[in-house]
Formats: C-alpha cells, structure tokens, sequence
C-alpha cells in the first residue's frame, strides 16, 4: 500500500457544499450565492487563492454550522470568480488534494479552519496495477450494462494512467449515491480507494442485474397477455368454423349483426362494419375502443327505418283536437288538411309548422295533442338560451365525451323516425364564438335539405324527411329570416274572452278541482265569476294567469272544506274578492255620454284588445301642438298627419282657416304611464280634434281605428279581431273600421258581430259623419268628459302597454 509521502497543515477558508463533490485533479465551476460562502471566496481569492470544500451532512439547511460539515474534503484553488447581477458569484475550482479539519479557527462572518493537506505518491505497485485491470474490466460490464451511460464514458477513464485518479474519476461520475462519493473522498490510501471503488461497482452491477431480471419478466408478462389475445382469437375463429359458438356471440359480432338488421344503405353499412371491425381488432380496455362502442351502439340505437302508422281517421283526430283545446279552428284545420292530404299520397314529406303567439296561448299543449292525433311519438326540446352549434349538430369525435346532438337524441328517444318534434322557443335562441345554432337548424327545417340530415358525431347521412317538425315562438321578429322563411308560421293571437270562459268551464275548472281533491258538488264557479277573474284578475292573451287564479280559489274553498265549515261553496263575482282580494285591473268602458273633443279608440296590448279614449282641448295661442301620454313616435307623426288634413279641409268642416295660428291645440291619452304607438289612432285623434274646433260632440257609443293620410284616406291596420272585441266588451254599440279591413271581420265571432254595427270607411269625411253628432254645443265649450275610470273595477294599475 503507498501511503501519503507528505502531510501540511493551514488554515484556509471553508466553502460549504450541498451534494457538488471535486475531487483532486477535477475542474469544476460552483455557483455560489449564501453570504457567508461569498466572503469566504473573496478571502481566499485574495490571499493564497486556496479554499477547502467541504460537503454537507444535510443539503436542506441554508446556514450549516461546522458540525454540519463532513470533515473530510478537497482543498482546491480557485481559477476563476465572476460575479452575476444577482449578487451571487460563480467560481472555477481545481482539487489539489484531500483535506481533513482538525478543527475551527473561525465561524464568522466566514467559516475558516485547520486543514490537513495529504498528498499521494505517484508510484505504482503491482498489487494496485492488478486492481486497476479488475476495475477496468468492472467499468466495461457496467458501462455494456447501463443504458444511462454512453459508450464514450469508457473512453475518459482509460486514459488515466494514475491508479488514484482512475478511482477518483470513476466515484466522481459513476457512482450515484452521495454517501459513497463521501467515502470514497475520505480514503486517502490508493489500495484502499481502489477496493472500495471496486466493492461499490459490484454492488452497483448487482442492482443492475437484478433490475434487469425485472424488466424481462414484465415484459415477458406483456407478451403473454398479447399472445393469449391472439390465441383466444384464433380458438373464436376456430369454433366458428366448427360451429361450436355461443348463440349470444362476442360484443363485436353482436354489433355486427345489429347493424346489418338496421337495413341501412350499401355505403353507410360498410362504414359501420368497417367501426366493427376497428372494435374487434382492438384490446377490450384500449381508450379507443370505447369511443368506437359507444359509437356503434349510437348508430344501432336510431331509428333509420322503424316508423308507426298514422291515425288517418280525420273524425278522430278532430274529435282528440277538441277534446284538447277549445278555438284555434286555423291551427285544427292545418292538421286536417295535413291528414287528408296523406290519405291521399302515401310518400309525404312532414310539415314544418311554426306557432307564434303570446305565453300561454297552448302552443306546446297543442303540438301534444297534434302527436296524440296523428297517434305519433312525441319528442320536445327547448332551444331557449342556446348559443353552440354542437348543440343541434354535436361534436366530432375527437372530443372527450363527444355526443350527437339534440336532433338525434331525441330521434334515439322518440323511437322511430316520423314522430311529432317540437323545438320550443326557438325565437331566443342565441349565436357566440361556439357557433349560431339557427344556421345549424336550417339543414334541419328544409324539407328539401333534411333528408341528409348530417350530425359531426355520427357522419352519416339520417333521413329527417317523414317527421312533423313544430316550433314554438312567442314573436316572428326576433326568428333570423332564413329560418323562418323555411317554415310554415301559423299565428296565435290569443284567445278572446269568450273562449277563455269556455276553456275555463271545460278545461281548468274541472283539472283544478280534480288536483285539489274536490268534487263537483263542493265547489262550483258561476259564469259571470270566471269573467270577473278575466276582466279584473288577469290581464294575459293566453290561460295560465286565469288557472293560477282558479287554482287560488280552489285552495281556499279546501281549507275550509277540510275544517267542516261548508260542504258546497258557489262562486259569484260578490264573494271573488274574498278569495283573490282587490281587483289588480280594470276594463276600458264606453262614454255615457257624447262629449266634445273625446273620442273613443280601440287597441290592441300584450294580452288582447282595449278601449282608448283620445282627448283633445283647443286653447288660446300661437298653433301650437302638444301631444301627451306617452305616445311613440309613429302616433306623433300620425297626429301631425291628422292636423294636416284639418287645415285643408277647414272650409269644408266649418272651421276657421286660420286656427293654427290662433289656437293651441292638445291631444291626450289617458294613462300617461304606458307607452302607446302605431298609426291606428290617426283617425280617432284627428276626428277628437274636429270635434274640439268645431264644438260637435262625439257620439259616445262609437269607436274607431284606421290610420290616416294627408289626404284624408283611411288605411287599413292590424289587430281588428282583438279590438273589435275589446269595442264589444266595453258597451260600444258601434265601431269604425277601413274598407280594406272588411275581410279581417271573418274572423270575429257570429255572436259580437250581432251586437255591433260595423261601419267600414276609405275617407276621413265618412268617419266623420258617423261619428259626429249633428247638433253643436253652445258656444263651442268642450265638456268635461265623466271619468273613464270604473270605481268597481280598480285603479288602473298594471294595465299593459297598447301598440295600435
């Protein structure tokens, strides 16, 4: 054994390291930033340039103390300090030799100990010549063995010549435990640093073998589960050959023979066994495979050629119709021709309807019994708030947890491919950056497009031709046009206050007392209160505020059912207030009495039609026009018009030609408080204002709409059912209404029509002789008008908003 030749004493700076070894003969750069460290570098750089590195025991704590510190080490010179930016220094050290602290001279600001310097002599001996060839041979087995270490990690050890450096080099890039490079630092003999080299590299090839052992086994393990994969295919193939298979088969024939059931076209069922064959060539738990089952079943569960038969019988389906909803003759009549149009052709594409009306007018109740009818399934989607595309044409399948979308989900629920599908509220439908959705649904509602129907999901053509399509909106307006343009829109405008009492005495009063447990002879509604809860109740075009209402009563009366306190209970328009307390609204009534400057108007609200007086008063001034009530810039422009055609006809009317100059004239509607536009009071403000100039009252039993020109024509305008009903319900013995309009009469019930006087005008000189009185009041003073406000009926709050 050559021990060391010579050993020095210093004291010199010590450098604490965490886990960065420099043994002798290495040149190694250090990156250091504790302060501590720092100065110990700066102290050694500017004396002898010589430092001792020594290794920390813990490399988690920041400010080791010396007991922290191993006591063996290198000392080294520094070749190099470059400072960063950071503060932190960056240091190329050189080992010279191996240190060992005797002890501490110094803790602060800077660690700074006794070393003991030991130095080897460089000559060999031919017991360390022999432990060098064994470890060659060692390091050649381990470099073949580790797949971590490159065949060019062989070449920098065999030029050492030096039996120390050899050992050195191969502990400082070899050996991956810290505590063996310590050990290996701390022997300063050659022999005993080559043995233990050699001690830790058997070691170290044993963990390699036994790893080795390992991964042979696993995969020796995969190939066996591969290759009972393949034998268990070929024992499938086998039996099926010998006919020795199970009836029930293996998920993918399964597969196999569900789609070849379906009856699908050549192409289509070539790429659906084309997925089943994908299936059956993939391992059972493969992520793929599962995208592929679910798609399979996807395809197996539509209906591509499963359709009911439709009930053809137009009696019944006539009869069911009604049985459902009372009115809606144009709806009722729609479905019949539908119906006698299929018996006549058998091949008929499904219509595309389109119900728009207010809420509650029965549109999806009425799609319901369209499919009870026609003896159809019966599939509904609400399309309200939908803004992504995927959601009618679903996603790809590339996407994790990818579907259809809903138009074939809800063929997969209905069953077959012909049911009744109602899209809901497809006027709020919405578009964002995931797609618009109504461009999606126009390849869904064109009878010409949908019957390659194509979904992102299933990418196969599916046949949307033979299904009833409805939707459902409560505005046409809001509908893009290409949508609706593809559709067959049928108006609901509301029901009147007849049918609503029919529906009430058929349909709601029974369903509520039937929900509440009372029977007939426990409660009982008379007519007149179910028009009370109409007119002072509920303010709606369609029925549901009326059934909460009635549902409301129906409480009540069970309380005091149950309690015993009465057994039958009659409801009367006396005793309604105790069940539902103050009336919320009232209805517009007629005049009394003829008056100068009022006129009577008829509108129509959200929830029907209403009587519009129109008051005008003429003052002193300088022919200004004041306009109140919160009137809409169109009925602006239609008093203005009025005004117009007055001062060119003054000397005809009687009035004098300079009244614009002279007198200031104000026009208002009652109830300020809700907005008011269109043209259809042009006439009723311009004949109040003819009735103010020339001091002729109104007939008070008279209302009016029609739009006027400059020339005194009077245009037609909508709404004339509601409002002719509205002039009906509030007393009006007659009512005016444009020539152009007589067809709109058609639709007003027989029973209203016998009650009025319907005077139909095309000029401002007509209405006027219908509507004035012949006789002039004295001195041209407009009368009070008595309160259009009835003290039974409420105060008027929550009227609606009138668009004439």
């Amino acid at each position: 054994m050559f021990e060391p030749v010579s050993k020095t004493k210093r004291e010199i700076p010590v450098l604490p390291l965490r886990g960065a070894f420099v043994f002798p003969g290495m040149i190694v750069p250090l990156q250091v930033g504790r302060e501590k460290s720092v100065l110990a570098l700066d102290e050694a750089a500017g004396s002898e340039r010589l430092i001792m590195l020594a290794n920390q025991r813990d490399i988690s704590k920041d400010q080791p103390l010396p007991e922290d510190l191993h006591d063996d080490g290198s000392v080294a010179v520094i070749r190099q300090i470059t400072r960063e930016s950071n503060g932190s220094v960056r240091a190329v050290v050189e080992g010279l030799s191996r240190g060992h602290i005797v002890g501490y001279v110094q803790r602060e600001p800077y660690l700074r100990a006794l070393v003991e310097e030991s130095s080897e002599d460089p000559e060999q001996s031919p017991e360390n010549e022999a432990l060098v060839r064994s470890i060659m041979h060692q390091y050649e087995q381990f470099v073949r063995m580790s797949k971590k270490l490159p065949p060019e990690a062989l070449a920098s050890v065999v030029t050492n010549e030096s039996p120390g450096r050899l050992a050195d080099t191969i502990a400082a890039y070899l050996l991956p435990k810290h505590e063996d490079k310590q050990r290996v630092l701390g022997i300063v003999p050659v022999k005993a640093r080559l043995e233990a080299v050699t001690e830790i590299l058997a070691r170290e090839m044993e963990l390699m073998e036994l790893e080795k052992r390992i991964n042979v086994r696993v995969r020796k393990q995969m190939e066996k589960s591969q290759k009972e994969y393949y034998l268990r295919e070929q024992i499938k193939a086998i039996q099926k050959e010998l006919g020795d298979r199970d009836e029930k088969g293996t998920e993918s024939e399964q597969f196999r023979n569900q789609v070849l059931a379906l009856g699908l076209p050549k192409d289509l069922e070539e790429k659906a066994l084309r997925e089943v064959d994908r299936l059956e060539k993939m391992p059972p738990m493969v992520a793929e495979a599962v995208v592929v089952r679910n798609y399979l079943e996807w395809i197996c569960s539509l209906p591509w050629n499963v359709e009911t038969k439709d009930r053809l019988d137009i009696q019944t389906a006539e009869r069911i119709l009604d049985e459902d909803h009372y009115g809606l003759t144009k709806v009722k009549e729609r479905i019949i021709e539908y119906l006698s149009i299929r018996q006549l052709v058998k091949q008929m594409k499904g219509p595309i309807l389109c119900f728009v009306g207010p809420p509650g007018v029965g549109k999806t109740s009425l799609a319901k019994s369209i499919a009870r009818a026609l003896d159809r399934k019966f599939v509904r989607i609400s399309l309200g708030g939908v803004r992504d595309e995927a959601e009618i044409r679903g996603h790809r399948r590339t996407y994790v947890g990818a579907l259809p979308g809903r138009i074939l989900q809800g063929m997969r629920t209905a069953g077959s491919k012909n049911p009744v599908f109602l899209m809901d509220e497809v006027d709020k439908m919405s578009y964002d950056f995931r797609g618009d959705p109504a461009s999606a649904l126009l390849e869904v509602l064109d009878p010409e497009q949908n019957s390659t129907f194509s979904d992102h999901y299933l990418e196969m053509p599916f046949d949307l031709s033979r299904v009833m399509v409805i939707t459902t909106a409560n505005t046409a307006h809001t509908i893009p046009r290409p949508l609706l343009d593809r559709m067959e829109v049928i108006y609901i405008s509301g029901y009147t206050e007849e049918e609503k009492v029919k529906i009430a005495q058929k349909f709601l009063v029974p369903k509520q007392l039937k929900e509440h447990g009372l029977e007939a002879g426990h409660l009982e509604f008379s007519e007149r209160a179910i028009r009370s809860i109409i007119g002072l109740y509920t303010r709606e075009s369609g029925v549901r505020n009326l059934e909460r209402e009635i549902a409301s009563v129906c409480r009540k009366n069970a309380r005091d059912i149950v309690r015993g306190e009465r057994k039958h209970i009659k409801i009367t328009p006396g005793n309604l207030g105790k069940y539902l307390g103050v009336p919320r609204f009232r209805t517009g009534v007629a005049e009394k009495e003829s008056a100068v400057g009022v006129a009577l108007g008829v509108a129509v609200t959200d929830v029907g039609g209403d009587v519009m007086p129109v008051e005008v008063t003429v003052m002193k001034g300088k022919g200004s026009l004041i306009l109140t009530g919160k009137l809409g810039e169109v009925m602006r422009e239609s008093a203005q018009a009025g005004i117009s055609y007055i001062r060119s006809r003054a000397d005809v009317l009687g009035i004098d030609e300079a009244f614009h100059e002279k007198e200031d004239i104000h026009i208002h509607i009652p109830e300020g408080g809700i907005p008011k536009d269109g043209p259809s009071a042009g006439i009723t403000m311009a004949t109040a204002v003819v009735s103010a100039l020339t001091g002729r009252p109104v007939r008070h039993d008279v209302a009016m709409t029609g739009e006027i020109t400059l020339r005194g024509r009077v245009l037609p305008v909508g709404g004339i059912k509601e409002k002719v009903l509205a002039a009906h319900r509030a007393g009006v013995k007659s009512i005016v209404v444009p020539a152009d309009n007589r067809k709109d009469i058609e639709e007003v019930p027989a029973k209203v029509l016998r009650a009025l006087r319907v005077s139909y005008v095309d000029h401002m000189d007509q209405v006027l002789d219908v509507a004035l009185d012949d006789e002039m009041e004295a001195g041209k003073e407009l009368s009070v008008p008595p309160s259009f406000a009835n003290p039974e009926q409420g105060t008027g709050a929550g009227k609606p908003a009138t668009n004439h």
